[in-house]
């Protein structure tokens, strides 16, 4: 907590770095989710209160993007500027929360630097704006591929003492290198590329383990994207290997011997906006070596899959800030990321971040 506030005015001050659409629905559903009652389950959130912390308890401090659409405006502004193009679900009123310009290194691909225009001007201080803010997390919500960019705003974060969420497919919660960086300033690191509340990784492993307990023999398998949003098309372009890495090596922990196993191929088809469509393909044996197949579509809204487990993870990392913990938090990595710095199973990840809570 900073100095002068007391348990019951408790509050988690959050600065995003990529005012894209995961941080629109995230602005968006403080606001949407700021009266929500502690007392029922309310529909798209798993936890209302998370240890003492409510919803309307996360604060934003500081936007920071290099758009021309979106710098020099207020964040509740800056979330519906194109080229964000998910579900608009409420209106935010103006937060006083200023957008400011970021540092651009390798941010943009070759997509995305054809529809956005940088906002002129030099980088904003980012470590004196943070220490003015008082921000106590920082989420990174880079487009993917910015492997330069995330390492030049983990070296700011440093050095402005906050606590850092890497919600992108860049390594930093997953590279010992970093972890010690954050060990030695004393400071909660989590990552790297942060689940879906209802993603196509979780349920192709869900899927692979409940067959495999049931004495299903798994010979192939593949999940394949299709997004019409700006990190479908940027994964396509710059990070579909990186991204394929990750998201197999997730599947392949859910079950116990080899297989044929390729997650996370992506293509872009522009008119589906923030939609993502993905394709499930499993074939095997179960018994007498009888064949088995499964194939099957999935589709969600992109942006707000990463809002409800979004919540969770930036107040799990303010009570690791309350707890003085260092380093990779590593319950909240196993609980929040596909690549997290260990993998386990999901039933494995759930139990630690419990335990973490309690």
């Amino acid at each position: 907590m900073h100095e002068g506030e007391n348990m019951s005015e408790k509050k988690v001050r959050v600065a995003i770095i990529g005012v894209g659409n995961c941080a629109s629905s995230l602005v968006q559903g403080i606001e949407y989710y700021k009266n929500a009652s502690e007392e029922t389950s309310i529909p798209g959130l798993m936890h209302v209160n998370l240890g003492g912390y409510h919803i309307r308890d996360i604060e934003f401090t500081l936007g920071i993007d290099i758009n021309i659409t979106k710098v020099g405006k207020d964040l509740a502004e800056a979330i519906y500027a194109e080229p964000n193009n998910t579900y608009k679900f409420c209106d935010v009123p103006k937060l006083n929360v200023p957008v400011v310009r970021g540092m651009t290194h390798d941010g943009l691909g070759k997509y995305l630097s054809q529809v956005i225009t940088k906002a002129p001007g030099p980088t904003a201080d980012i470590v004196r704006l943070l220490k003015d803010t008082k921000t106590d997390v920082v989420v990174s919500y880079l487009p993917v591929g910015s492997e330069m960019a995330t390492k030049w705003y983990v070296e700011q974060i440093l050095e402005a003492g906050c606590a850092f969420v890497n919600a992108t497919p860049n390594f930093i919660a997953s590279d010992p290198a970093w972890a010690k960086k954050f060990e030695a300033a004393k400071l909660p690191l989590v990552g790297d590329d942060l689940v879906d509340q209802v993603g196509s990784t979780a349920l192709h492993k869900t899927l692979l383990k409940l067959l495999s307990d049931n004495g299903v023999r798994i010979d192939e398998t593949y999940q394949l994207d299709v997004g019409g949003g700006t990190e479908s098309v940027d994964t396509m372009d710059r990070t579909r290997d990186a991204k394929r890495t990750i998201k197999t090596e997730s599947v392949a922990s859910s079950i116990p011997y080899k297989a044929e196993i390729v997650a996370g191929s992506t293509d872009y088809v522009d008119f589906l906006q923030n939609k993502r469509d993905s394709y499930f393909w499993i074939s095997g044996v179960y018994f007498c070596n009888a064949p088995m197949k499964i194939d099957l579509k999935f589709q969600t809204v992109d942006a707000p899959n990463a809002g409800s487990v979004l919540f969770d993870v930036v107040r799990a990392v303010k009570l690791a800030l309350d707890k003085k913990l260092k380093g990779a938090v590593v319950p909240i990595c196993v609980y929040g990321f596909k690549r997290p710095p260990q993998m386990v199973s999901l039933e494995e990840a759930e139990k630690e971040f419990k335990k973490f809570l309690a």
